[in-house]
């Protein structure tokens, strides 16, 4: 018996990266899993590491025909209790047979790709509001929450290997280089803070524009553009704020994971933040699409430790409470009994 996963993407973001985060932690809790995903070295490396049997499959569009029926043979081979399809693609590939099919949603996504499956999971209790309104029967949904983890072998980046400054104040910001992750604001923002330097993890297709932005800014000099970067945890321990400015966020994943890290974090007042955070309490809240806001934000932070030490401190609080590894594997393991797959 095992639970299958499927993930239909082949590019780096948040929700892939958490897709390795959860099996791999379903794997040490002695859940029996296997994959089936579309090609992407580091996240075979990752899995084959977790001891996760691994097929790699097309995931293609709607003229792909051959997928679903690899899927079929290749859980019928790994005795597939559960199938857990990560997003829409994943789910369009997800066929039906001797096991249940669960749905797992980070956004708002169209639901005809999980008709007739048996549960959606939803990581936020908003969406899973959502889903109930569309229709969707509320005895089928959950909300498991994504959970943040700080190794603690991971130690914080080199500044200096970054030409960075020691004693600069060091904002980090993490995220795809997309329109919505708003990289644009934390550029502007920086103009206003003079002392700081801002480092930029994520790729994408605005790379060009925001190294022209900082440019036309004057503050290139004391931007560093990362890339996708595989060691997040040694960013955070690395920095003194994380911001982040989405303009659009169903979740804020970074929110957690900064939280984790003992870092302080600024954001704006999109969907997942503002619902994540309690706002001068765990973290800062302002206006979207305000960089005059984000850096007044910034600056309480650095310029009142007390402020600064409450936010790390009862930012800990949460993730121990609510979005530890060992408290959303539980909810996991607990699905996958009433499932009748444990």
């Amino acid at each position: 018996m095992s639970v299958l996963h499927l993930l239909g993407t082949a590019g780096e973001g948040g929700a892939e990266t958490y897709f390795v985060d959860l099996v791999q932690a379903l794997a040490e809790a002695g859940v029996t899993e296997a994959a089936a995903i579309r090609a992407n070295a580091a996240r075979e490396d990752a899995l084959l590491a977790a001891g996760v049997p691994t097929q790699v499959l097309r995931f293609g569009g709607p003229v792909d025909i051959l997928t679903k029926p690899q899927v079929a043979r290749f859980a019928r081979k790994q005795d597939t209790r559960i199938a857990v399809a990560w997003m829409n693609r994943a789910a369009r590939h997800t066929p039906k047979g001797p096991w249940a099919r669960i749905g797992r949603l980070g956004g708002y996504y169209s639901l005809k790709y999980y008709k007739g499956f048996d549960v959606l999971v939803a990581n936020t209790e908003h969406i899973a509001e959502w889903i109930v309104e569309q229709g969707w029967p509320a005895g089928q949904v959950r909300c498991i929450p994504n959970f943040a983890d700080a190794p603690a072998e991971a130690a914080p980046v080199d500044r200096a290997a970054l030409a960075t400054p020691a004693e600069a104040p060091l904002l980090l910001g993490m995220g795809r280089l997309h329109e919505v992750k708003a990289h644009d604001v934390s550029l502007e923002a920086l103009a206003r803070l003079p002392d700081a330097y801002l480092w930029i993890a994520g790729a994408g297709p605005q790379e060009a524009k925001l190294k022209a932005l900082a440019t036309a800014l004057g503050v290139v000099d004391r931007v560093r553009f990362l890339g996708w970067r595989n060691d997040p945890s040694a960013l955070y321990r690395a920095a003194d704020v994380c911001v982040f400015p989405s303009r659009y966020e169903p979740l804020g994943n970074v929110v957690i994971q900064s939280w984790a890290h003992g870092l302080p974090v600024v954001a704006a007042a999109s969907q997942g933040p503002s619902a994540l955070i309690r706002d001068g309490d765990d973290g800062l809240l302002v206006p979207v699409d305000d960089s005059q806001a984000l850096a007044g934000a910034v600056r309480r932070v650095l310029d009142e430790p007390m402020l600064r030490i409450r936010m790390v401190q009862h930012g800990a609080e949460r993730v121990e409470a609510e979005f530890s590894r060992a408290a959303v594997v539980a909810q996991w393991r607990e699905l996958f009994a009433d499932l009748g797959g444990e």
